[in-house]
């Protein structure tokens, strides 16, 4: 279906019916974006999208309300056996309502497994009922979860209180089977779940089990481990109310999800901000025009570090100084990282996929390089900010930016009186430390028909001394092999 497509357009925006494969990216050679409108993004193959540099984003609130009212219709459904009593009158078996005895609400735990946007929305709801809202989420403090009415305690304690359990994470490792045998044998008997987020998170086998066995009172379940399931065993059982994917299957959010995935596209193309991004966290503040300066120092720096060390590392230590980088080192980090395999993947040609903010850090990963950030409120003395990244082979460089520029302030412990520039061609160099050094590389380069428009070197350190120098026009190998009396080392990058 998507043979007219990928080698034309720049995004791709689609609803959960619609496989993103692969073979897909990689035919989408203009490809820079995927949008999901809605939330799970598990018909993406977000691991391709992120090796081609391809952002992939979802739309995190759009459903949210549609996704908690249809819980709230499970619970409210399982409590008095809807479903049941409206088959009976279907099937004119009034004498069926007997058997169809059902619970009120008020007073029963209900506990909460997740609790993000959706969480929060169905505890709110079903609090009005009067039920007790207790619920687990590592990502959320006990005191944030406390505003909204749920008391916070680790599942363990949480499983033996429970009446009612709902989830609302995503299906990853350590969410799939959550709920499983053990977890069934230590709930109360007659237990009931809600599965409105996705399938896998609560084991079926265990739950039918648990059915049969009267340890769990009933189920209501809207997504399934396959969809559509392939056995409807569990979809068929009496206790289990079945629905077919529909929380967020209503007018308001399918419109709600489109304007927004639509907004976010908008706003990524103009250069204002990247919201919903599920596989970029660099780029998530690298787009603020205060940002931008620090995203090209930081490619600058990993270029610079590519060029003069030679030697292989594995290991990548990232500091940034100053209050202003306080959330600026998943960026400068990427940025560092695009920059330090510019010319690998430059090596690779055609090959080779796109080298972003994105794609860098899954490319880092894939080559053993290992990064680390770290931060200090503090620079250096003159500098309010100031980055540094040191590589496990001993290269080390530290850099600022002025007036939206780039500059090179330390090489290899030495640093620079005044900062060097790092902007278009520039000639980085060695040599012995001596006070001729400056005036006879100054005179090498005026020799050989180069105008200068800086020329900086650092303190000495160990005998020698490093230097930077930028050009009015394009610097020709000729320059660089007229300095080889005269320097150590001499080599021309392109930034």
């Amino acid at each position: 279906m998507f043979g007219f497509f990928p080698q034309k357009y720049d995004g791709l925006i689609v609803r959960s019916a619609t496989k993103v494969t692969a073979d897909v990216i990689n035919a989408g050679k203009n490809l820079k974006i995927i949008g999901r409108a809605g939330t799970g993004v598990d018909n993406i193959d977000c691991e391709a999208a992120t090796s081609r540099g391809i952002i992939v984003m979802n739309t995190p609130g759009g459903n949210t309300l549609s996704a908690a009212e249809h819980t709230c219709t499970l619970i409210c459904a399982l409590s008095r056996h809807v479903a049941r009593g409206d088959q009976a009158m279907k099937a004119e078996k009034w004498s069926e309502r007997k058997v169809l005895m059902g619970s009120e609400l008020y007073g029963k735990t209900l506990a909460i497994v997740g609790l993000g946007r959706i969480g929060k929305e169905v505890a709110l709801r079903m609090q009005s009922f009067g039920m007790t809202t207790i619920g687990f989420d590592p990502l959320v403090p006990p005191e944030v979860s406390q505003e909204f009415g749920v008391e916070s305690m680790p599942l363990e304690k949480i499983w033996p209180l429970a009446d009612y359990i709902t989830v609302h994470t995503p299906l990853i490792p350590q969410t799939r089977n959550l709920i499983n045998d053990k977890v069934f044998s230590i709930c109360k008997k007659g237990v009931k779940v809600v599965n409105v987020a996705r399938g896998g998170i609560i084991d079926e086998e265990a739950l039918l089990r648990a059915l049969e066995s009267g340890q769990c009172g009933g189920a209501g379940l809207d997504v399934f481990i396959q969809e559509p399931p392939k056995d409807f065993t569990l979809a068929k059982h009496p206790k289990v109310i079945a629905t077919p994917h529909l929380g967020a299957s209503t007018t308001e959010a399918q419109e709600r999800v489109a304007v927004e995935i639509a907004e976010q596209f908008v706003d990524v193309a103009q250069g204002k901000q990247l919201f919903g991004a599920i596989n970029a966290p660099a780029l998530t503040n690298a787009l603020s025009p205060d940002a931008r300066p620090w995203v090209e120092l930081g490619e600058r720096l990993g270029v610079l570090a590519a060029t003069i060390n030679s030697a292989s590392s594995d290991n990548l230590q990232v500091t940034t100084y100053g209050s202003s980088l306080k959330k600026a080192g998943s960026y400068i980090s990427a940025a560092i990282l695009s920059g330090l395999l510019r010319n690998s993947s430059q090596k690779a040609g055609g090959d080779a996929p796109p080298l972003n903010l994105v794609s860098a850090p899954a490319l880092a990963k894939a080559n053993g390089i290992n990064v680390k950030t770290s931060h200090e409120e503090s620079a250096p003395s003159p500098y309010t900010s100031l980055v540094t990244l040191t590589l496990s082979n001993g290269c080390r460089l530290s850099g600022t930016t002025s007036g939206g520029n780039s500059l090179l302030v330390e090489v290899q412990g030495q640093q620079f009186s005044a900062p060097a520039s790092l902007t278009g061609s520039v000639l980085i160099f060695s040599g012995t430390g001596n006070s001729k050094l400056l005036p006879t590389v100054a005179g090498a380069l005026g020799s050989a028909g180069v105008a200068v428009t800086s020329l900086s070197t650092s303190a000495e350190s160990n005998g020698q001394t490093w230097g930077v120098a930028t050009f009015a026009s394009s610097v020709t190998p000729q320059c660089v092999d007229s300095l080889k009396s005269v320097v150590s080392s001499a080599v021309v990058v392109a930034l």
